[in-house]
């Protein structure tokens, strides 16, 4: 019997789910991740030589994760590739029908890796999402983070980015990361939530009745504002973080009242001591894979300009042929409704009866999980004068330092002639940070037309045919032959 190859990329919630939905499929997986232990950043605890708490009694459904974990890792039919990355894929020829060959580097940290040429009959993308920030004078400072990078250090290394700390921006993903710094021994300041109350409310309280298939989000919002009540830390909404201040790293923040559409009130401004501020506004999918792949793209309804998800169809799969996405590369619902949509592909790109009576619950509650994407950009979005607080010599482009000045004096140029002149998203990054706040800063003073909801978007930024670094050595190196299954 011949098994279909599954090859999963990302062992988050949403990759995990596919893998195990894979091999009960029947198919021969081999899951990928960049990281040496699955779960994601949902699911990052400390290394076990800490002797912790044990995770189950401190994270919500971490139990379920550990036991879909130990099935599929320990699984005859799975091949764990810990510690790998992904650095290309490469399509094939026109008029030939099936997914792209995977290129992977293997290899111990710091030593040479191994170059690896996987050619699956089905390949799952569930790469997840990285933090979007948004700049403001001062944010290129020492000590300011991403809400992203301090909850990693909270949860990965029991490491606080500082002794007092402000968190900001907007979104539900801020209380997990107050409550990751209070554990680890910071002082949270506060919270402050872009989001005016008013708005708040109207978006998370329209058709209540849908809420009640998040039920488990419910007693997790509530165990995390009884932590940040516990330590008494104040939670603010319609506030932001509009500066940072200090001399050589950051000393102080100055926040400020913001409209709905976040323009600053005159004369709201405090300023508040700290040594570390995590600020987060929403996330931003990574997209490099799926566009090297030939993935089509879609903007969701009220996308700004640079915001884009992976456009699936109601089997997870795309428009490249035997590709399939999952997670928050097709929209941010949470690790729920991306286990629900992993499950989906996995089964569905192994081969698995499409008829099948599980399925009929897994779609249903994949749909209750758009909806809740939906609802959450609703309840959170980017507000359209967030420029305001901006200075012409305000950093927007950190690897590259460009401000806001050149790219204002670039604006009636093409994209391509722009980016040469400000050298805006060619640094390091290649403008995973700042590609979505460049794009919206173009489109509203240069010739870029917004995205039409629904419609394709293009790859723009998140082209990248080389998608992490790779040393000379491994790409001359010729190709090691993966062992074969067991």
């Amino acid at each position: 019997m011949t098994r279909r190859a599954v090859v999963v990329v990302g062992a988050g919630p949403a990759g995990l789910a596919a893998a195990d939905a894979a091999l009960a499929a029947g198919a021969q997986v081999t899951l990928v991740d960049d990281a040496e232990r699955p779960g994601g950043q949902y699911h990052r605890m400390l290394p076990d030589a800490y002797g912790a708490t044990r995770p189950e009694a401190v994270q919500h459904g971490y139990r379920s994760f550990a036991e879909r974990s130990a099935r599929v890792l320990g699984h005859p039919r799975c091949s764990w590739w810990a510690g790998a990355e992904v650095w290309a894929l490469e399509r094939p020829e026109p008029g030939e029908a099936r997914p792209p060959a995977v290129h992977v580097l293997r290899g111990e940290p710091g030593a040479p890796r191994a170059r690896h040429v996987l050619t699956p009959d089905a390949l799952v993308l569930a790469t997840g999402a990285h933090d979007r920030v948004l700049p403001f004078p001062g944010w290129d400072l020492p000590g300011v983070c991403t809400a992203g990078a301090a909850q990693a250090l909270a949860k990965g290394e029991r490491l606080a980015v500082g002794e007092r700390v402000v968190v900001a921006g907007t979104g539900p993903f801020l209380l997990p990361v107050a409550a990751a710094l209070l554990d680890a021994g910071s002082e949270v300041a506060a919270v402050l939530e872009a989001g005016r109350g008013a708005a708040l409310a109207r978006g998370w309280l329209r058709r209540p009745w849908e809420l009640a298939a998040q039920g488990g989000k419910g007693a997790e919002l509530a165990a995390l504002g009884a932590t940040l009540t516990r330590h008494r830390v104040p939670y603010r909404t319609g506030r932001g973080v509009v500066e940072a201040r200090g001399d050589g790293r950051v000393e102080e923040v100055v926040d400020a009242a913001l409209r709905p559409d976040w323009s600053v009130v005159p004369g709201t401004e405090r300023t508040t001591p700290v040594d570390a501020v995590c600020v987060g506004h929403g996330f931003t999918p990574r997209l490099e894979l799926p566009v090297a792949a030939g993935c089509d793209l879609t903007a969701p309804p009220g996308a700004r300009p640079g915001e884009a998800y992976v456009a699936v169809d109601g089997d997870q799969a795309t428009s490249s042929p035997g590709v399939y996405a999952c997670g928050e590369l097709t929209g941010v619902a949470g690790a729920p409704a991306a286990r629900t949509e992993g499950a989906l592909a996995g089964w569905l790109a192994a081969g698995g009866d499409p008829a099948a009576r599980p399925l009929t619950a897994l779609r249903r509650r994949r749909d209750q999980g758009r909806a809740f994407a939906a609802r959450l950009a609703r309840a959170h979005p980017v507000g359209a004068d967030w420029p305001g607080w901006l200075r012409p010599d305000t950093v927007v482009c950190r690897c590259e330092a460009t401000d806001y000045a050149s790219l204002c004096a670039a604006a009636d140029a093409d994209d391509r002639v722009a980016r040469l002149n400000t050298r805006a998203g060619l640094g390091p990054c290649q403008a995973r940070v700042c590609g979505p706040t460049v794009a919206e800063l173009r489109a509203r003073s240069g010739p870029d037309t917004p995205p039409r909801p629904g419609g394709p978007v293009p790859a723009g930024a998140h082209h990248r045919p080389v998608a992490v670094p790779v040393r000379l050595g491994e790409l001359a190196a010729p190709p090691v032959p993966p062992a074969p299954p067991a």
